[in-house]
């Protein structure tokens, strides 16, 4: 009998909204790409730096409380640690410069880190 008072089912939730998330992310990435060769001036608010970190730090908070609570849930580490390197990599494109291959690796990052939330909610159902 499980200890938990959540019923397993809704664990998935937390993964299927960080699962967006990373899609809003990707189309983040590629409509700032667009923007930019369009219209100059309105994609320097979508280059903010900040608006970047602040990204960051939600991908960092929701893959550590759902791939943590799920590798507690279901004991399998494969799903934390694909997503722990998408969050390395998402990390490491943060420093590289626009046009530098940021786009490129961030894409990768978050599509490694949406594939880790996959995996966990597949092992919870």
């Amino acid at each position: 009998m499980a200890s938990s008072s959540i019923p397993l089912r809704r664990d998935g939730v937390l993964d299927r909204f960080a699962i967006g998330l990373s899609g809003l992310c990707v189309v983040h990435c590629l409509a700032s790409a667009l923007f930019l060769g369009i219209f100059a001036s309105a994609a320097g608010a979508l280059m903010n730096p900040l608006f970047h970190e602040v990204g960051l730090a939600l991908a960092i908070g929701f893959g550590a409380l759902a791939l943590g609570r799920g590798m507690m849930t279901h004991g399998y580490m494969m799903p934390a640690a694909i997503g722990g390197l998408g969050l390395g990599v998402m990390m490491g494109a943060l420093h590289l410069p626009h046009g530098g291959g940021e786009t490129f690796w961030t894409i990768i990052g978050v599509g490694l880190l949406a594939l880790g939330h996959d995996l966990n909610r597949r092992a919870i159902a």
